[in-house]
C-alpha cells in the first residue's frame, strides 16, 4: 500500500510516520485485502491535532475518517478507531448482503462540469449556465446496497451510480430527516 503522510504547516517526523504505517496497515489489513493507497494528513484546529485520513479500496470504494485530540498521536488514534469502525462495518455488510459478486465492480466513464454560482441576478436572459471546469469522473455499476455503503464511507451527501440490476442510471442521497433516498427513473409512471 501507497502512504502519502503529510501535515498542514506541521512538522511530521519520521517516527510518527512508522507508527501511522504499521497501525493504519494493521487496521485495513484486518478487513481488507487489497488496498491501494492511503493519504494521512495531519493539521492544528486551535489547540487541537486533526487527523483525517483517506483509503482508496480496489474495489473501488473510499473510506475516510478524521480524529481530533489535544496530542498527534491520540488524534490519529482516533482517526483510526473510526477507519477501524467503518471498515468493519463495511466487511460485515458484504458478507451479509452481497455474497453474489463475483466479478469486480465495473466504473463508467461521464462527465463532471462545475458550474459557476449566479452573481448577477439582473443577467436572467440568459438560460445557459457559465461552466467553470470539465472534468471526468467515474460512475460504478453496483447494486443498491453497495451505493448506499459507498456513499456512507466516502461521506458525500450523494452518489450517482448504474443499478447493476437493469442498468440505469440512479442517485442514493442523504435527506434531511438522516434517512436515506433512492431515486430510480425507471420506475417512474
Amino acid at each position: 500500500m501507497r502512504y502519502q503522510i503529510s501535515g498542514k504547516q506541521l512538522d511530521v517526523g519520521e517516527a510518527l510516520q512508522t507508527h501511522v504505517k504499521t497501525e493504519l496497515a494493521e487496521t485495513v489489513d484486518k478487513y481488507m485485502q487489497r488496498p491501494t493507497d492511503a493519504t494521512v494528513v495531519f493539521s492544528r484546529a486551535a489547540h487541537e491535532y486533526v487527523c483525517e485520513t483517506t483509503v482508496h479500496l480496489s474495489t473501488g470504494l473510499t473510506a475516510s475518517a478524521a480524529g481530533r485530540a489535544g496530542d498527534v498521536y491520540a488524534a490519529f488514534e482516533a482517526c483510526r478507531e473510526k477507519m477501524d469502525k467503518q471498515l468493519r462495518r463495511h466487511k460485515r455488510r458484504l458478507k451479509d448482503h452481497h455474497r453474489d459478486r463475483v466479478s469486480p465492480v465495473e466504473f463508467g466513464d461521464a462527465g463532471l462540469y462545475v458550474l459557476a454560482a449566479e452573481e448577477d441576478e439582473s443577467d436572467t436572459d440568459s438560460l445557459a449556465p457559465v461552466i467553470v471546469a470539465e472534468m471526468e469522473t467515474k460512475v460504478p455499476t453496483i447494486s443498491v446496497g453497495e451505493a448506499v455503503m459507498q456513499m456512507e464511507l466516502s461521506h458525500k451527501p450523494l452518489l450517482v451510480f448504474r443499478n447493476e440490476k437493469h442498468g440505469g442510471v440512479n442517485v442514493v442521497y442523504r435527506r434531511e430527516d438522516g434517512n436515506v433516498g433512492w431515486i430510480d427513473p425507471r420506475n417512474s409512471k
